[in-house]
């Protein structure tokens, strides 16, 4: 039996990045993604249905990296969490937005795929969906924290769910129109002082 031949996939996949990025999923063109990876129609089709299963071949680890991260997170049991670790968890202050900003950024060009690109395949609305996820790995946690009394206890996973959908537009925005890693920097440092969730979910925050 032969061996299939992977050595031009990284070929394909560098081609297809660049030709989705210029164009979009609906006006990319198979032949000008095989022209550029110097590979036949044939050979492309041999890896892939057709060009909805190459562009989610492109941006399948990087899908793969988010909802890693999102149930590592949402994983966690709120129950056995002490009130000061539930609190921290809201906490705009410290490194953990920008380990975010830094971790899509490493990821770039396939978040960008996903959030303007995708029109027409699976991830058409990777922006909702994302958001969705964070909202559902999240709820348990402002859950326990108004059970327990230590934030406001009139927002529901409805409210949780549009606030989110404002906050991860401000993460979403310097993708999309482009910017690089010093804005971006820069942005972080803006959304973490527009986003006081501490304030905006009333938490009894310690002075």
């Amino acid at each position: 039996m032969a061996v299939p031949d992977h050595s031009i996939d990284p070929r394909i996949f560098e081609s297809a990045r660049k030709e989705f990025l210029a164009n979009g999923f609906e006006r990319a063109s198979l032949k000008a993604i095989c022209e550029g990876a110097g590979v036949t129609t044939g050979a492309l089709y041999k890896r892939y249905k057709g060009k909805e299963d190459l562009f989610c071949a492109v941006v399948d680890q990087t899908v793969k990296d988010l909802y890693e991260v999102a149930h590592s997170r949402g994983d966690r049991d709120p129950a056995a969490m002490s009130d000061a670790e539930l609190i921290k968890g809201w906490d705009m202050d410290g490194p953990d937005m920008m380990w975010w900003m830094r971790f899509l950024y490493d990821r770039h060009d396939d978040f960008v795929l996903l959030l303007s690109r995708s029109d027409g395949t699976r991830y058409a609305n990777f922006q909702h969906d994302w958001v969705a996820v964070l909202t559902n790995a999240t709820s348990a946690f402002l859950a326990e924290a108004q059970r327990r009394g230590i934030c406001r206890t009139d927002v529901g996973p409805e409210e949780l769910h549009i606030l989110l959908s404002a906050f991860w537009t401000t993460i979403y925005e310097p993708f999309i129109h482009g910017f690089d890693w010093e804005q971006i920097e820069q942005h972080c440092r803006i959304v973490c002082k527009l986003f006081n969730w501490h304030k905006a979910l009333e938490f009894h925050v310690e002075k």
